[in-house]
């Protein structure tokens, strides 16, 4: 009798190290970035030792830093990786937020270094760019799907608005203005074309998350409002935020309603966002009230985004993130 053949069992390779980093490691770290940019504005409302905050700040910078490494050792083995994640709606977020990213760290530095911090800066700038021109491509030539109108579009083409918060301390007036009215143009074309889904609930459970970034624009825009000196404008894309995060609350169980994944840190960012811009308006009015609430808004915002940026990085270092967001393989 012949003895049966054994087939030994076939293991599929694992990806090298980072050659599957996937861009959605990005927008939590956004988010991180903003708590602390948040943080540095309410210090004198609680009252905590400048020192603990920038402590802070400086470990998310080493942490963007390694997410930067880790993506760029991808790019760097396989370039058209780039144009494959930017195919993706996933992927298109997290490059966004990659440049983003870079603009914050900016913000980060300028108290140290002002001159790398504009070298940094310039570079972020310019790297959006092409990101927002690349969304311009996709947008025209892509599938049918890539050409719906997406929450998504404020990071690529809205983005910009991050830059004031490190050009107004490094006197780039005239920069901050351009930003703020191009991107306050930009945002308006994104809401009115884009926020039926979130008013109707017409969206897809897995994309739900990604409605919580219509608040980005409106807090950042804000933002920028007030360091550009025009109150006025400031204060209101401060309320229109804080009616923006009424509804999202009211739709918590709507957003949500998929479970945990990538896409909750979508969460993280416009939540800092409102904080930030609730305290400078608390300062221009001023307000009591409106400085409670940033308050309030700000210890709401530092429960929630650590743990989701954590979850979110949990998922990276499993293989899930990758593989739920078909980021592209090196």
């Amino acid at each position: 009798m012949t003895a049966p053949r054994i087939t030994p069992p076939k293991f599929e390779p694992r990806p090298r190290l980072f050659r599957r980093t996937p861009p959605a490691i990005f927008p939590p770290i956004l988010g991180l970035f903003g708590l602390g940019i948040a943080w540095r504005r309410g210090i004198d409302a609680f009252g905590i030792p400048p020192a603990l905050v920038e402590g802070y700040l400086g470990a998310v910078s080493l942490l963007f830093l390694f997410a930067v490494v880790a993506y760029g050792a991808k790019v760097i083995v396989r370039p058209g990786v780039l144009s494959e994640d930017f195919r993706v709606l996933p992927g298109r977020a997290g490059l966004a937020t990659l440049t983003m990213g870079l603009m914050i760290f900016a913000a980060v530095l300028v108290p140290y270094a002002p001159r790398p911090a504009e070298w940094l800066l310039a570079g972020g700038v310019t790297l959006h760019v092409l990101v927002a021109l690349s969304a311009i491509r996709v947008f025209i030539a892509g599938p049918e799907e890539a050409r719906q109108v997406t929450p998504v579009m404020h990071l690529t083409f809205v983005g910009f608005i991050v830059a004031p918060i490190a050009a107004m301390p490094l006197g780039m007036e005239a920069l901050t203005t351009s930003i703020l009215w191009y991107c306050l143009a930009a945002a308006l074309v994104v809401w009115a074309a884009g926020l039926k889904p979130l008013l109707t609930g017409a969206a897809p459970a897995p994309l739900r998350p990604l409605q919580a970034i219509h608040l980005a624009p409106a807090a950042l825009v804000g933002t920028a409002a007030h360091l550009a000196g025009i109150s006025a404008l400031g204060n209101a894309l401060a309320l229109w935020a804080v009616l923006l995060f009424v509804l999202l609350v009211f739709r918590a169980r709507w957003l949500t309603a998929a479970g945990f994944s990538g896409f909750w840190s979508a969460f993280t960012f416009p939540l800092a966002a409102l904080a930030g811009v609730l305290f400078l308006s608390a300062e221009s009015l001023p307000s009591e009230i409106v400085r409670t609430v940033a308050g309030l808004v700000l210890i709401l915002a530092t429960l929630v985004i650590p743990p989701i940026a954590f979850k979110v990085m949990q998922l990276w270092s499993r293989g899930t993130l990758a593989q739920k967001t078909n980021a592209a393989t090196a």
